[in-house]
């Protein structure tokens, strides 16, 4: 099996989207998963204020975590690392950027995508150890705002635009640096059955590799 980077990194190079599982239960992880990854969608997290989502996590994480990255979201303490880890996930992703949070995520060979809303955050987040930034919630800010911080960071530091994406706004966030997405609600809510998810994330599979 791949270290976790390396799955991201080649996960991201074929599809860079990161599918936000906020409300999936145990019992649609995996029929959810399925649609997703035959779609092309092989980053998959599922927040930890969904029902049971270390239930979840291992159930995706078994079923596909040799060919697909599987981890948690809304991480908010190292405690939470830590179980995401014991679940079989990989991925951390968190709302801010909490350096403690992060360096636990890192120390334990997972791969660290914080979000953040300022030039402070980010390169507080990077001095931790993140892998990547989450500019979140993008619907507060705009691909104008995006690009103006693109001019400082790194280049070699993917950024997505998480909050509020659909296909229509993608090519205005990529134009302006963001290197991939996050989708909530607009790919999956809590109950949407396997062949909408599948139809919605083939729209956006598209889209993504097209840009």
């Amino acid at each position: 099996m791949p270290d976790a980077l390396s799955l991201f990194r080649r996960a991201f190079a074929d599809c860079p989207i990161v599918a936000v599982l906020r409300g999936l239960t145990p019992d649609e992880a995996e029929p959810i998963g399925d649609a997703l990854i035959e779609a092309g969608i092989t980053i998959l997290e599922v927040p930890l204020n969904s029902p049971q989502p270390f239930d979840s996590i291992g159930r995706l994480a078994r079923r596909h975590g040799d060919r697909a990255l599987i981890g948690a979201g809304t991480v908010l303490t190292r405690a939470e690392v830590g179980a995401v880890a014991a679940a079989g996930g990989r991925l951390v992703v968190s709302p801010n950027s909490d350096a403690a949070v992060i360096a636990e995520a890192v120390a334990a060979g997972m791969v660290s995508l914080p979000g953040f809303f300022t030039p402070s955050e980010a390169f507080a987040a990077l001095a931790a150890g993140a892998h990547g930034l989450k500019l979140f919630p993008a619907e507060g800010a705009s691909p104008a705002f995006l690009k103006a911080q693109r001019a400082v960071l790194p280049r070699d530091v993917p950024v997505l635009a998480v909050g509020g994406i659909t296909p229509e706004v993608m090519p205005a966030w990529r134009a302006a640096g963001a290197d991939g997405f996050g989708l909530g609600s607009n790919l999956y809510r809590s109950g949407k059955s396997p062949q909408e998810t599948a139809e919605d994330a083939a729209r956006f599979v598209a889209v993504a590799r097209a840009l």
